[in-house]
């Protein structure tokens, strides 16, 4: 189907702009019509009771849990006397008050500020933290929201590669002290942060650091406080952000601070501002599911496991899945045509991820993404691995240009190898 703007809109609407109409058609027909062959490429088949979804974020499986589900009954229940206002307004024993509190607590945190979602949470923490005089150092694989919180401070982005801290400290040298912004595991790959690298370029340059956990939170450290606890870094990071849509499975966003900052950011954090305060039911949801978090030892264990066992039964089979670690896995296969044939051939067998592309890619580097969860039988990951070796000698994984790109890599480290032999 070609893309054309006057089939799209409604008789009653207004013409659009002109300028907007040839900003459409170019950056989004030619996408359209030659990419994609007028079929959105994030939508594929419809799932069936047979499929294998990896294609959300509850990492532990917490979705439906009966303590959860009370908890929110309860409050639609008996919480009918609130007030739908800015979440500035709250204070003292509020139930958002207690769940900041508790969760800065299970965080090894003073206290933190309850968001509408961990885009809002990132977006008005980097605007409350930096402006137009602070340089913020950000992972160039960091998420979208980051790069926003520094562009609504006004704040100069200064991008370092991936991982790379001396990169980061060659760059801060050149600008001066700021902000270092890094997500623990990073949220295309899998990718694990070397995060007590960041954070000793960090304390030696005078930078304050912040560490998106949206991937991390529930699914690592003592009670699944984070990489952070895990690594005993807490006490050393400014500023911890996470969304609770990952293995919280909930709706909103959330940051530490120290308690003394708590009036200036509601202050000075626009999202908090102009946003209004999440619903009791859903409060009392999180709050409940703070619990379940916490006693999930055993669900982050399964997902280790299983994690550990597709990565390496997806890298026996010959695809390059070595650019992560953790419970994403990302089947880079590069471009967005040879990204849907792929995504056609996985649904095609009921197996179900994510696709995902430019905006939340670079061009050219588009991807299924799998994400694992704890809930995932052995019968399912079984089935998972059996259709990725099927479709192996259809997608040829070895051609994909991530897998040339590592082959060139490996090939030149022989080479300097064998020239210092």
């Amino acid at each position: 189907m070609s893309w054309s703007l006057a089939s799209e809109v409604f008789p009653c609407d207004p013409n659009i702009s002109a300028h907007l109409h040839q900003r459409i058609e170019r950056d989004f027909a030619a996408r359209w019509n030659e990419q994609w062959k007028g079929r959105f490429i994030l939508h594929g088949r419809a799932q069936t009771p047979n499929s294998v979804r990896l294609d959300g974020n509850d990492y532990l499986g917490i979705t439906g849990h009966p303590d959860i589900v009370r908890a929110q009954a309860q409050a639609l229940r008996h919480d009918a006397e609130f007030a739908i206002q800015s979440s500035v307004f709250l204070h003292g024993e509020h139930p958002v008050r207690q769940l900041e509190r508790g969760l800065a607590q299970w965080m090894g945190k003073e206290d933190g500020l309850i968001c509408q979602s961990g885009y809002a949470a990132n977006l008005g923490l980097l605007q409350g933290i930096a402006d137009a005089s602070t340089p913020v150092y950000i992972d160039s694989l960091a998420h979208t929201s980051l790069w926003e919180g520094a562009r609504a401070a006004k704040a100069p982005a200064q991008p370092f590669r991936h991982n790379d801290p001396a990169h980061l400290a060659r760059l801060i040298a050149r600008h001066g002290p700021g902000v270092v912004v890094v997500d623990s595991v990073y949220s295309t790959t899998g990718a694990l942060c070397p995060l007590a690298d960041m954070v000793e370029v960090s304390q030696r340059a005078g930078c304050m650091i912040v560490v998106d956990e949206s991937h991390s939170l529930g699914t690592h450290g003592d009670e699944g406080a984070g990489l952070c606890a895990q690594l005993g870094l807490t006490e050393q990071v400014h500023f911890i952000t996470a969304s609770l849509a990952k293995a919280f499975a909930g709706r909103a966003g959330y940051f530490t601070m120290p308690a003394a900052m708590r009036h200036y950011f509601l202050s000075e954090s626009y999202p908090s501002i102009f946003s209004s305060c999440l619903l009791p039911h859903e409060i009392a949801g999180l709050a409940a599911t703070l619990e379940v978090v916490k006693r999930s030892d055993q669900e982050r264990v399964r997902l280790h496991r299983m994690s550990r066992r597709l990565r390496n039964g997806l890298t026996e089979l010959g695809y390059p899945v070595h650019q992560g670690t953790e419970q994403i896995i990302a089947l880079e296969a590069g471009t967005e045509p040879a990204t849907a044939v792929l995504r056609d051939h996985l649904e095609a067998r009921d197996v179900f991820g994510a696709v995902f592309c430019a905006p939340a890619t670079s061009k050219n580097r588009a991807m299924v993404r799998l994400t694992v969860s704890s809930a995932l039988t052995d019968a399912e990951m079984d089935h998972v691995l059996d259709v990725a070796a099927e479709i192996t000698p259809m997608v040829k994984p070895w051609d994909w240009p991530i897998a040339r790109r590592a082959a060139m890599s490996r090939a030149g480290h022989a080479n300097e190898a064998l020239a210092m032999a």
